[in-house]
């Protein structure tokens, strides 16, 4: 996670929050919203030899740059002109989102302003409801073992 001031886009840290993950790790794919789709964002997924999942533009026109990231961008482009929006979000696994959507619900039920008013207190505020919720989803996550 990364907490940021309201001057500051969602786009513009994800590659800080991909570099959180430790460089040895396999990631598969990352799925965003619209206001990721920009050159840095699908460069950093790139990068990491990740798959972005990130809806193209209504009046997206296929980017003349030639980095992976922008060769997988026109690809998800042409599919998604090819398919139509809606069988393109089906076919490319868009809907995953959905669960962020939800678990962002849950933090958002734990209250809707931070009480804390110094920006680290409310650093330290998110960490906790964070925390929290780490443990209640831990608490419904099924483990299985073989019996035998």
């Amino acid at each position: 996670m990364d907490i940021t001031g309201s001057h500051i886009g969602d786009a513009p840290v994800l590659p800080d929050l991909l570099n959180q993950i430790q460089a040895d790790e396999q990631i598969d794919s990352v799925t965003a919203d619209g206001a990721y789709e920009t050159r840095k964002c699908h460069d950093a997924i790139a990068d990491r030899g990740a798959h972005a999942v990130i809806p193209p533009r209504k009046n997206a026109k296929p980017w003349k740059t030639i980095t992976a990231g922008a060769v997988a961008r026109n690809e998800a482009l042409r599919a998604a002109k090819y398919l139509g929006r809606a069988l393109w979000r089906r076919w490319s696994g868009y809907h995953r989102r959905s669960r962020v959507e939800t678990k962002m619900h849950s933090v958002k039920l734990l209250g809707q302003r931070l009480m804390a008013r110094d920006f680290d207190r409310q650093v330290a505020e998110l960490q906790v409801r964070i925390a929290v919720l780490n443990g209640y989803t831990a608490l419904g996550i099924t483990v299985t073992g073989s019996v035998g």
